[in-house]
């Protein structure tokens, strides 16, 4: 006969219970921790170098590296104009095909309508105190951001590289954009 009481089983099927559910935490917890420290990517294709669409890249990249994200924006064609510090300077907002813009598109296709539009996105920005395109990319570069300039087109558009602002990364070309689009949790198209 066992001397065994009902309740020493069930204490020990509790117990073993319990060790299952321990084990399956610290699993759990370790998978969190591996999670939390491979970060999150982004990668950003900036294609145009206007001064509306020269924002987007550069806040959405400057906002995720604050988050800690590795991001690399690689511009070509047109975007390189944002990296370019004199174009950079003096980027321009197109009226024409702009659904936003609060005019008709025949009226935006007249003469001088593009410097109007700018000169009053110029003062909304200076209005309200928003981040130029300088700072934005000063910032972004100094969180880490990995500025790219598509070597294609800096030959293609006969930039010279030396008129770039300081930190832009040169001499990488779209396998280089693709393999970081294809590790990246977050890929963008501007």
């Amino acid at each position: 006969m066992s001397t065994d009481s009902p309740t020493s089983s069930t204490d020990e099927f509790d117990a073993a219970e319990l060790q299952a559910l321990r084990e399956r935490v610290d699993e759990l917890e370790s998978s969190v921790a591996e999670t939390d420290d491979d970060g999150k990517k982004m990668t950003i294709i900036a294609t145009k170098g206007t001064l509306d669409m020269a924002y987007p890249p550069l806040i959405l990249a400057s906002t995720a590296a604050a988050f800690d994200w590795e991001v690399v924006v690689f511009h070509t064609f047109w975007g390189l104009d944002i990296l370019h510090e004199e174009n950079a300077k003096n980027l321009k907002l197109s009226a024409v095909g702009n659904p936003n813009m609060p005019m008709p598109n025949a009226l935006a296709a007249l003469p001088g309508m593009d410097a109007m539009a700018t000169k009053m996105m110029e003062k909304k920005i200076d209005d309200n105190d928003t981040a130029t395109i300088e700072e934005l990319i000063d910032l972004s570069i100094d969180q880490g951001v990995e500025l790219q300039a598509c070597q294609m087109t800096i030959d293609l558009m006969d930039y010279d590289e030396d008129e770039f602002y300081d930190g832009v990364v040169t001499g990488v070309g779209a396998a280089t954009a693709l393999q970081h689009m294809a590790e990246s949790d977050v890929q963008l198209l501007i």
